[in-house]
């Protein structure tokens, strides 16, 4: 397996870091694997994960009517659009794979056998060195991937929006003695479940405000860590950005067939300074509009002969999104660092079980 080059923190599995190295808010790097794993606030962090997931499988089983499907965590070719990450390869029998960054060609691919379907799997990516402050990145993490085969936007973010709500919902009911463990004042969800609709805030207004602060956001790029932490922490509840513009993202979000330049996608955004808590949109799915996307970005289309084979022959219209499970289960739980909701975490430049 070959990773990046750049320089990394090493951790002897059965020792504690330094604190010089602590990086985040308050949670530090992550101890010992035996001392993470025996302290009572993981085992209450596991807990409330558990109920985090059951909640996101009831809802979109029961009243979204979606299969569960198990997708690959290897292929010839991943997501390209995760901002700053390093792909890893694989020697696959002689060829070169990849570890999956996200599924989201071959989420796109499922929907010719499943037309609404979600999975819950784990991605890696080799985030910049840089991201280990953010509190919010690991290198190894879970997604649960939704597709919905004929949908626009707005039905996704309506779907984001019931999975958050039922999720928040049933570990208030279900978790309150592991929230009391963790500190967690449920008060901080009475907002999310007021039954209001999550604010649509448009990405060019979040670049206005964040620039009218000094803070210096390109209108061309995606909001970074430091200005989506705060518009974050400006909110009581979470919010959808909106109409990215294209070239921010990857190839398969759809452009707005009104206004020429912009994305029909969405990111989540949690309040309290909490972040991203998912990304989506409507997909491309016209195979030379597709083509005409991958040669803007510079990439060769061969190396996605696999998926522009599928997409050739027909692949059905679809809007998706995807969660990140640790990043949900921080916020649920009100913890400071997104390595304390993973029993294993793989925080970015350390070297860890």
């Amino acid at each position: 397996m070959t990773t990046t080059t750049n320089p990394t923190t090493t951790t002897d599995p059965g020792t504690a870091p330094s604190p010089v190295d602590v990086p985040g808010r308050d949670g530090g790097l992550p101890p010992a694997t035996r001392e993470h794993l025996a302290d009572p606030r993981t085992r209450a962090v596991l807990r409330v994960q558990h109920e985090v997931l059951a909640a996101a499988r009831e809802y979109l089983t029961q009243a979204q009517d979606c299969t569960e499907l198990l997708l690959p965590v290897v292929g010839p070719v991943t997501d390209p659009g995760a901002r700053g990450a390093k792909q890893v390869d694989i020697d696959y029998y002689g060829q070169r794979y990849k570890l999956m960054t996200s599924a989201i060609l071959y989420k796109q691919a499922a929907l010719v056998g499943a037309e609404r379907f979600f999975c819950i799997a784990p991605n890696v990516r080799l985030e910049p060195l840089e991201t280990s402050n953010t509190s919010r990145h690991l290198a190894e993490f879970h997604q649960i991937d939704v597709e919905l085969a004929g949908a626009g936007r707005e039905e996704a973010m309506d779907v984001v929006q019931g999975v958050v709500r039922h999720v928040v919902e049933r570990v208030a009911r279900n978790r309150a003695a592991e929230l009391a463990v963790l500190g967690r004042d449920t008060a901080a969800f009475d907002a999310v479940l007021d039954g209001g609709d999550f604010e649509r805030r448009p990405h060019a207004d979040a670049v206005a405000a964040l620039r009218a602060t000094g803070c210096p956001q390109s209108p061309d790029a995606e909001i970074d860590w430091q200005g989506e932490a705060l518009i974050s922490a400006a909110s009581a509840r979470p919010f959808f950005l909106v109409d990215y513009p294209k070239g921010s993202r990857g190839f398969y979000d759809r452009e707005s067939r009104q206004r020429a330049g912009e994305l029909c996608n969405f990111d989540l955004i949690a309040p309290e300074g909490y972040g991203e808590l998912c990304s989506g949109s409507e997909r491309e799915s016209d195979y030379r509009t597709v083509m005409a996307r991958i040669r803007e970005t510079g990439e060769n289309p061969s190396k996605y002969r696999w998926y522009l084979d599928m997409v050739r022959e027909g692949i059905p219209s679809s809007a998706g999104f995807g969660i990140g499970v640790e990043r949900l289960t921080r916020w649920v739980a009100g913890l400071d660092c997104a390595w304390q909701a993973s029993a294993f975490p793989k925080v970015p430049g350390v070297v860890a079980p």
